[in-house]
């Protein structure tokens, strides 16, 4: 059995029980803030921990009973430490992944952007197929979902789609989907009924607040401009579309949609969640070639998953994980499982890193 850092769970659970007292004590408003966010943080590590040294606890005293005279008492003890045994092995694993490492932005809501890449119509297509996949994923998740910028495909779908998931644990559940999406099917257009092979690049950025990250307004440059429509009736004549142009980077979002000041807030979130993710990227760069190498070009052959219709099935590459349930997963209702799967499986990695 893995042991556990038993000064670490100390410390743990002593700051627990100060910020539980001290929240029973009747701080002021601003300090009662600032615990309750510490409890939130606190409580999911620490309640495992006691229920683990609980178990400990009923081991010891059925070990203890192994030596009563009581012949059917020792018994009833022998049967409880089979028992406990296994249920200890997992509160170990349990706090185990509990200690690791957390990623600050875990907690986040996110930046979902998709945009169409080889496949020409397929691909704008898919890129629509895989938003309502995610839309879908973040209802069953009771996360808020909305499009915040969108660029239709001449025969449907999205050229560029960019949505905003908002709800606690975000990041932490869909950081995994950044990459090289492809799929293989036959197109509706298709007359012949040969299969296509298409793709789409997803990235995913922690969405952050104002004070995460700082925009001077020296840095930018916002110009108005008419948004683009469908043609006829549809086009929107009024200058509305909002562009910003973050100079020292050379970042450039676009917001079109009715409202001016909505979309001049929609580009600046997005400007910052971009300027995130550039900021951290800089600080670790193995993180960034990483993504790098995930998102690529949106080439077909830089995959990270591949949705075959022909076949039902859906393969995670980085995972050699394949699910003969492809219509459960691109409608959302079984996205769950390849993700549970690529944390489970990061998770391990991370243990074995700190194990070597």
């Amino acid at each position: 059995m893995a042991s556990l850092p038993q000064d670490k769970l100390d410390a743990l659970t002593k700051r627990f029980d100060y910020v539980e007292a001290a929240l029973s004590a009747g701080p002021s408003a601003d300090e009662f803030v600032k615990l309750s966010k510490e409890y939130a943080e606190l409580e999911p590590i620490v309640r495992p921990i006691q229920g683990y040294r609980k178990l400990l606890d009923d081991l010891e005293a059925a070990e203890g009973l192994l030596k009563s005279p009581d012949k059917e008492m020792a018994e009833m003890a022998e049967a409880e430490i089979e028992e406990l045994k296994p249920q200890i092995e997992q509160a170990v694993d349990a706090i185990r992944i509990l200690l690791l490492p957390r990623d600050a932005a875990d907690d986040k809501s996110v930046i979902l952007e998709i945009r169409a890449g080889t496949g020409g119509d397929e691909a704008a297509l898919f890129a629509g197929d895989l938003l309502r996949m995610y839309q879908r994923y973040a209802d069953l998740q009771g996360w808020k979902f909305a499009v915040l910028e969108d660029s239709a495909g001449e025969a449907g779908g999205y050229k560029e789609v960019v949505a905003n998931i908002s709800g606690k644990g975000a990041y932490a559940r869909l950081k995994f989907e950044s990459g090289v999406h492809r799929v293989q099917r036959v197109p509706a257009t298709e007359a012949s009924g040969r299969i296509h092979t298409s793709a789409a690049t997803v990235a995913v950025l922690p969405e952050v607040e104002d004070i995460d990250i700082d925009i001077r307004p020296e840095d930018i440059r916002i110009d108005t401009m008419r948004s683009s429509g469908a043609g006829g009736q549809h086009v929107n004549t009024t200058d509305s579309a909002v562009r910003i142009t973050h100079i020292p980077s050379g970042i450039v979002v676009i917001a079109s949609q009715k409202s001016q000041h909505q979309n001049r807030a929609t580009a600046m979130k997005v400007l910052q969640a971009r300027l995130f993710e550039e900021q951290q990227d800089a600080r670790d760069s193995a993180r960034s070639e990483a993504r790098k190498a995930q998102i690529g070009s949106g080439d077909r052959s830089e995959r990270i998953r591949t949705y075959n219709f022909p076949q039902g099935r859906v393969t995670d590459h980085r995972i050699n994980l394949t699910l003969y349930k492809l219509d459960k997963v691109i409608t959302g209702d079984a996205l769950d499982e390849l993700i549970s799967a690529l944390i489970t499986e990061n998770q391990a990695a991370q243990l074995a890193a700190m194990e070597g």
